[in-house]
């Protein structure tokens, strides 16, 4: 597999390891957004979080908690992102969640400011979004 991410599970990438369990795995981002950019992954192949076992989302979602604090000891709040699929703006096909330091002094934003602004929908489109995504 043509995969960078399954590499550096293999060990055949470097990487600076910060973090790691049976099924996941926690490292310095290569190209980071800011100082202490953080990657966590399964180390299972999957594209999308709904392709992973319960228990590999429990212990992938486990290290992200363990490391926010990490993180955040560097400026004080973390941007915590994951881009679910090509669409969703992810660029490597393998699950990952990105922790990001973050400061008012950054060049980011809120996640409003990715998009050209809310959506206004009428209330029927909100009741069929209601009865298609409740649990």
């Amino acid at each position: 597999m043509d995969c960078i991410f399954c590499k550096i599970i293999a060990k055949e990438i470097p990487c600076k390891i910060l973090g790691e369990t049976t099924t996941s795995i926690s490292f310095l981002d290569a190209f980071p957004l800011a100082k202490g950019h953080v990657l966590v992954i399964p180390k299972n192949h999957h594209q999308k979080i709904q392709d992973m076992s319960n228990e590999e989302n429990t212990d992938l979602f486990s290290l992200v908690h363990k490391m926010i604090s990490k993180v955040d000891s560097v400026t004080g709040a973390t941007l915590v992102a994951v881009h679910n699929g090509k669409e969703a703006g992810q660029e490597v096909p393998h699950v990952h969640v990105h922790l990001v330091p973050r400061s008012s002094a950054d060049s980011a934003s809120a996640i409003h400011s990715m998009f050209d602004g809310a959506l206004k929908l009428p209330e029927s489109e909100l009741d069929e979004l209601y009865e298609k995504l409740k649990i």
